[in-house]
């Protein structure tokens, strides 16, 4: 039985997801570590792992099948790259931590105290899970519209239809003829291993912090922060 607040908080994931679970079960599994269901034995729940394994598939092949209606004139050569980066744990895990996936896992003590709710493996797995779960609760149309409607712009800018703006120098011309500081970019965070880090950068203006963006080097990350500033200013 899953009590009132673990209800309240799958409430607020399903929001993120704009997906509604006919059982809220299979959601509960797809945010449940291996590491509390062994410190937890008595409570007689499955992990995620099953699940994170079908949802690697069904993200894949859900990539593969927008991208290849999408991008008509790739090559396979073309097609292959774009559904690399964009199910790369690195993504992925961008990804889960903008929707901040991590903190509606179950993880084990032990688990939590090395920062699970944070590493890249980890929210990058779950993700996954909760994908497979809509799979199995909703079947392949309804998991499709959810995985479009969260990697629609990732996938595009993979793909190189966003790639040749430069938001840092489109910024830099929006600020020119106004009375703003110029931007200034500091790198806040940095997450995951060496050959994955994710980098969490704060674009400052007038002394303030406008915007925040995460990236797989710190130029992404810096572009990304950009991007958002100049959504924000030109409101």
């Amino acid at each position: 039985m899953i009590s009132e607040d673990r209800l309240r908080e799958l409430e607020d994931i399903q929001e993120k997801f704009k997906y509604r679970f006919k059982d809220i079960n299979l959601l509960n599994q797809s945010l449940t570590h291996k590491s509390y269901v062994n410190e937890n034995i008595s409570e007689n729940l499955q992990d995620n792992e099953r699940l994170e394994f079908l949802g690697d598939a069904v993200l894949s092949l859900v990539v593969s099948d927008y991208s290849i209606n999408r991008f008509a004139d790739g090559s396979e050569g073309d097609l292959t790259k774009i559904r690399a980066a964009v199910v790369s744990e690195a993504n992925l895990s961008l990804v889960a931590r903008e929707m901040e996936i991590g903190k509606f896992l179950l993880l084990g003590k032990g688990e939590i105290m090395t920062g699970g709710r944070d590493k890249t493996s980890l929210v990058a797995n779950a993700f996954e899970a909760v994908l497979a779960a809509i799979y199995l609760d909703s079947g392949y149309k309804e998991v499709f519209q959810v995985i479009i409607n969260i990697l629609n712009d990732k996938i595009n800018k993979v793909a190189g239809y966003e790639l040749h703006r430069d938001f840092k120098s489109e910024l830099q011309e929006f600020i020119q003829n106004r009375q703003y500081s110029i931007p200034q970019y500091r790198v806040s965070s940095e997450f995951g291993p060496p050959h994955e880090k994710i980098f969490e950068v704060e674009l400052i203006i007038d002394g303030k912090v406008c915007s925040i963006g995460m990236g797989r080097t710190k130029k992404e990350a810096e572009q990304s922060a950009a991007e958002k500033a100049l959504e924000q200013l030109k409101i």
